[in-house]
């Protein structure tokens, strides 16, 4: 009824073009009708996510009867997130594109609905009975930033810290993608989904089809998965270790499943996940010339020489500078290493206590939380794109003093970065900037040190987990209170989805528009 009330209005001819294009949809003076229209296509991509989540939901339960743990928690929350999911996803919408805006909003809510269903488990299982630390550990999870409220994990039950662990693998590629891969979606513009989704400030398609696309990104993702649960458990690492520490290493996470993180584990174990999770931070997408045999365009690629010139660099300094407190050379290299890959490629595991390494070590560890790793990867931060675009423009704008007339292009891989791309790159460090300074603010009221609010915003913002001072790797973040946690939730969230997919959800410009 409301797509024939639609189409028999003459603003519907006025707007149908502008619906199926890129960008912010012309959607000012749609009647009832399309709004209406617009709502259900919205509501219905919520609903398969809830679904999807709620079928994801099965895995941990599985956990629980196998360690002869209670499943009712989860029967419940899966009732409850599936059933509301079904509701939502039967509703008929109309067959349209994804709009940029369109995709952000999807994306957003999404995130925000996976997060509120994600943390009734915590709460129907007492372990985390104040709902708002159950979403902090449940938005740290999905956002795979590994920051927690617990003082103890080893508490825990063996399905929930499946639970924790394997919604970084969830949140480490992104629930839209996986959505993408598994279902055929209706409608065009699926690039807009992952444009919102997908972090850094370039994404591209690896073939022509946005939906195979997807499906290469998670076999590659399942692929390297696979690969390093199975090293580990012929590591002699025991099995359930073994599956939660790499799905935290996939996604770049960091929720351990023992109180000292992964101190207590063989050098050989923690050396696997060392490379594994310098791994997990490159950009798919040089995996997938190595898959398609274009060897030389793969190490072409200056984010990933750049990546690994920044880690080398940082392995090096740190191990020179913390050799006196290690004792011997090669500890301080592989303690050196396992933190640089940790906190660049925002994982969060720890096998030291880095809080208490000289200044030098532990300045160079706050500029690599903010640094982060590679875009198209499950790592979070800045990106190190962002930062060779960032430094490629103030070397052009010098070139520009010294010779005004000059014709200078911004070039990656050779080829020319367009001024779009650009453009975006400095709004989004003016967003970050502002949004970092105003949260460090906030979370002040709490009155407690400096070091603490700014690495503790720093962790979370960038999705790393760990901070200094009393966010260190040996402290947690249950102390802060509802509001300070509600702010880093936001935080954490922001990071993930890149700040404008959340930011635009709080602009009156958006809802207006339906």
């Amino acid at each position: 009824m409301y797509e024939a009330l639609l189409k028999a209005t003459p603003e519907y001819q006025k707007v149908a073009a502008s619906l199926g294009t890129p960008g912010p949809a012309a959607l000012f003076g749609l009647p009832p009708a399309g709004r209406a229209l617009l709502y259900a296509a919205l509501q219905k991509d919520l609903g398969r996510v809830l679904c999807i989540e709620a079928a994801l939901m099965l895995l941990p339960m599985i956990a629980a009867v196998i360690y002869d743990e209670s499943p009712v928690p989860f029967l419940i929350t899966i009732g409850i997130t599936g059933g509301i999911g079904l509701v939502m996803w039967r509703v008929r919408a109309k067959s349209g594109g994804i709009t940029a805006r369109d995709g952000f909003l999807i994306v957003g809510l999404s995130w925000i609905a996976m997060s509120l269903f994600g943390a009734l488990l915590f709460v129907l299982t007492g372990d985390i009975p104040n709902y708002i630390d159950a979403l902090f550990e449940t938005v740290s999870g999905f956002t795979t930033t590994g920051a927690s409220i617990l003082s103890s994990v080893e508490q825990l039950p063996n399905c929930l810290l499946f639970w924790r662990s394997f919604t970084h693998w969830i949140g480490g590629m992104g629930v839209l993608v996986f959505l993408l891969s598994v279902l055929p979606m209706v409608g065009g513009s699926h690039m807009n989904l992952m444009k919102a989704e997908s972090p850094g400030p370039i994404v591209s398609r690896l073939v022509p089809k946005v939906q195979m696309t997807a499906k290469l990104l998670y076999q590659i993702y399942l692929g390297m998965t696979i690969l390093e649960a199975v090293i580990l458990i012929l590591g002699k690492m025991p099995i359930f270790d073994a599956i939660t520490i790499t799905v935290g290493t996939a996604g770049t996470g960091g929720f351990a499943i023992r109180n000292d993180s992964l101190a207590s584990y063989t050098a050989f174990q923690k050396n696997v996940v060392t490379v594994f999770m310098i791994l997990f931070g490159v950009n798919f997408n040089f995996y997938f010339f190595l898959l398609m045999r274009k060897i030389g365009q793969a190490f072409k690629m200056q984010e990933v020489r750049a990546y690994f010139l920044i880690i080398a660099s940082a392995v090096g300094i740190i191990t020179v500078n913390t050799v006196s407190l290690c004792g011997n050379a090669l500890q301080a290299f592989q303690d050196a290493a396992f933190q640089v890959g940790s906190v660049i490629t925002t994982t969060g595991y720890a096998t030291v206590d880095f809080d208490k390494w000289p200044q030098l070590s532990r300045t160079i560890m706050v500029l690599l939380m903010f640094i982060g790793a590679c875009a198209g990867s499950t790592g979070g931060g800045i990106k190190v794109s962002r930062v060779l675009i960032l430094l490629k423009s103030v070397k052009k704008e010098l070139k520009q003093y010294l010779h005004p007339s000059a014709v200078e292009k911004i070039k990656m891989d050779g080829k020319i970065v367009e001024h779009e791309v650009v453009r975006s790159t400095n709004v989004f460090m003016v967003a970050y900037v502002l949004i970092f300074a105003v949260s460090v603010l906030l979370i002040s009221l709490d009155e407690y040190d400096l070091v603490t609010n700014f690495t503790a915003v720093a962790a979370t913002f960038n999705n790393i987990g760990p901070g200094l001072a009393l966010v260190g790797p040996t402290g947690n973040f249950g102390f802060f209170s509802n509001f300070s946690k509600v702010v880093l939730i936001f935080d954490m969230l922001a990071g993930r989805l890149e700040i404008f997919p959340l930011l635009l959800l709080f602009s009156r410009e958006t809802w207006k528009r339906f």
